[in-house]
C-alpha cells in the first residue's frame, strides 16, 4: 500500500466514506459533531472532522483501509459514557460510531456463551440471557446505557467483580479490524487457551488504541436465584474500610461490597428522593449484597455478616427484603456519581489498591485534601480496594483548580502505587490521565507498550494521543 501525507479535503473524505457506509451515515453538520465531542469525561470537547455510523465488520474495514492509506484519524465510540477521555477525537479525523453494531448475534445455552456486536446495550445482554436462566456478571454503574464494546475497550468491572471478576474475565474471543484494514479473530470460543500469545486479553483494557472490535464471544454463567442486600452504616468512614478486609476473612465471599462516605448517600438521597434516613453521627455505608440458590445459607452468611459487623460502631443495619427495597437501597449507589455531577464541577478518579489497605488510601486522601484545600467525595467498590474520589470543585479558585490540583492528584496516584495498587481499577487511561500514567508504569513498560502500538498501528491513525 503506497501512503499519502496528503489528507483528502473534507468533500473528498465525506464523498469517499459516503461510498462505503451509505450518504445517510455520514454527517458534517455542527450538532452531530457537537454530540460525540465529548463524553462523561468532565467538560472535555474534541469536534471531529466527520461522524460515520458503519453497520458491518466489512465497512469497517474498508473504512480503515481508506483511512489507513490517507494517514487519516480514526475515533471508534461507543455509548458515551467513558470517564477518561478514551473515546474523544482528539486530533479530529474520523468519530466511527457504533451504535448500529447493536445485535444479539447468538446465545449458546449448552455452552454458556453468546456472541454480540459491541453496541449491544450491556444491561439488554444481561436481561436477554437471565431470561434463559443465564447470567452476565459484569454490572458497570452506567449498565442501562454502556455498550459492551466500550467495556471490553477499557476492561470495566463494577460492583460485582469483587466476586465474579471484571470484563476482561468474561472474554473468550473477539473479531478485530486492524488499522490496515485486515480482520482477525483473536482466539477460540473455549475456557483454555494456551496457543500462542493471548490476543484476546491484549486487546481487552487497550482503549481501541490497537484495533476495532466488531464481534464479541463472551463467557455466561448460571444465574444465582436469590440474594440479601443489606445497607450498613458506620459511625467512622475508616471503620467502614477496615470491616471489609474483616468480611473476606471471615471466609464470606459477597456478591457486591461498595463504599459511600457520608456526603455521597447524603447526596444520592437528595438527588434520588429516596425516603431512607441518615442518623447524624453515621459517616460511611458498606452496601452488600450476598447471592446464591439456597436462601437458608445465605441466610446463615448473614448472620456470620452480623457476628463480624458487631466489631464495629454500626447503627441500625437495613436489609431490603422485597425486589422494591433492595432496588431502592441499590439506587442510592448507582446514582452516587450523578448526584456528585449534579452538585458541582469535580475530577474524578479512579483508585485502586488491594483492599486491606483501603482505610490509609481514605486517610491519604483526605489528609492530601486538607493541604491542597479541596473537599472529596469519595464511594466505590470497596470489595476490590477500587476507590472513587471525587475532587469537588467548590471555592478552590480557577487558578488553584488548574494549577495545584495536578500535584494533588499526582500524590494521591503516588499514595496508591506506594500501597501496592495502581491508578486506575476499571475507567482505563485513556486522555485525561496519560500524563500521571509514569506513576504506575516504568519507563521500560511503557516503551513495550508502545512497541506494541507500533507492531498494531505503524502510522499511529487509530485513536491517537490516548493512553501513551
Amino acid at each position: 500500500m503506497s501512503l499519502t501525507a496528503t489528507k483528502p479535503s473534507l468533500a473528498e473524505m465525506v464523498e469517499a466514506l459516503g461510498q462505503i457506509v451509505g450518504k445517510e451515515f455520514v454527517f458534517v453538520d455542527n450538532e452531530t459533531l457537537e454530540n460525540y465531542s465529548h463524553d462523561e469525561t468532565e467538560d472535555l470537547h474534541f469536534l471531529p472532522d466527520v461522524v460515520i455510523k458503519p453497520a458491518n465488520t466489512e465497512q469497517v474495514s474498508q473504512v480503515m483501509r481508506y483511512c489507513n492509506e490517507h494517514l487519516i484519524p480514526v475515533t471508534a465510540r461507543g455509548a458515551g459514557t467513558g470517564l477518561s477521555g478514551a473515546a474523544l477525537p482528539v486530533r479530529k479525523g474520523v468519530l466511527m460510531s457504533m451504535e448500529r453494531f447493536n445485535k444479539i448475534l447468538n446465545i449458546d445455552e449448552r455452552n454458556h456463551q453468546a456472541t454480540v456486536e459491541p453496541g449491544v446495550v450491556t444491561e439488554f445482554l444481561q436481561e436477554a440471557v437471565k431470561e434463559k436462566g443465564l447470567f452476565y456478571p459484569v454490572d458497570p454503574a452506567s449498565k442501562g446505557s454502556c455498550f459492551i464494546g466500550g467495556n471490553v475497550s477499557q476492561s470495566s468491572g463494577g460492583p460485582r467483580a469483587v466476586k465474579y471478576g471484571t470484563t476482561r474475565d468474561y472474554i473468550l474471543n473477539l473479531e478485530v479490524v486492524l488499522p490496515s484494514g485486515d480482520v482477525i479473530w483473536t482466539g477460540a470460543n473455549v475456557l483454555k487457551y494456551s496457543t500462542g500469545y493471548n490476543l484476546t486479553q491484549l486487546m481487552v483494557g487497550s482503549e481501541g488504541t490497537l484495533g476495532i472490535i466488531t464481534k464479541i464471544v463472551v463467557k455466561l454463567r448460571t444465574y444465582p436465584k436469590n440474594n440479601l442486600v443489606l445497607l450498613v452504616p458506620f459511625a467512622s468512614a475508616e471503620q467502614a474500610c477496615e470491616a471489609v478486609s474483616a468480611i473476606f476473612m471471615a471466609g464470606l465471599v459477597p456478591s457486591c461490597l461498595e463504599f459511600m462516605e457520608r456526603d455521597a448517600i447524603d447526596w444520592a438521597i437528595d438527588y434520588t428522593g429516596s425516603s431512607v434516613v441518615v442518623p447524624a453521627h453515621i459517616q460511611a455505608h458498606l452496601l452488600i449484597e450476598l447471592d446464591g440458590n439456597e436462601m437458608d445459607l445465605l441466610y446463615q452468611d448473614a448472620e456470620r455478616l452480623y457476628g463480624v459487623l458487631e466489631q464495629y460502631e454500626v447503627g441500625d443495619i437495613l436489609l431490603g427484603e422485597s425486589a422494591q427495597q433492595k432496588e431502592e437501597l441499590w439506587l442510592l449507589r448507582r446514582k452516587a456519581p450523578y448526584a456528585v455531577r449534579h452538585n458541582s464541577v469535580y475530577k474524578e478518579e479512579d483508585t485502586v489498591v488491594p483492599r486491606a489497605h483501603l482505610p490509609q488510601l481514605l486517610k491519604g486522601v483526605k489528609d492530601i485534601g486538607n493541604r491542597y484545600g479541596f473537599k472529596s467525595v469519595c464511594y466505590g467498590h470497596a470489595g476490590d480496594g477500587n476507590l472513587h474520589v471525587n475532587i469537588i470543585k467548590a471555592g478552590l479558585s480557577e487558578e488553584d483548580w488548574h494549577s495545584q490540583l495536578p500535584k494533588a492528584i499526582t500524590e494521591i496516584f503516588e499514595l496508591c502505587v506506594s500501597l501496592g495498587g495502581t491508578i486506575s481499577g476499571e475507567h482505563g487511561i485513556g486522555f485525561v490521565q496519560k500524563p500521571y500514567i509514569g506513576i504506575a508504569v516504568s519507563d521500560l513498560q511503557l516503551e513495550i507498550m508502545r512497541g506494541i502500538k507500533r507492531v498494531f498501528d505503524p502510522n499511529n491513525i487509530l485513536n491517537p494521543d490516548k493512553i501513551f
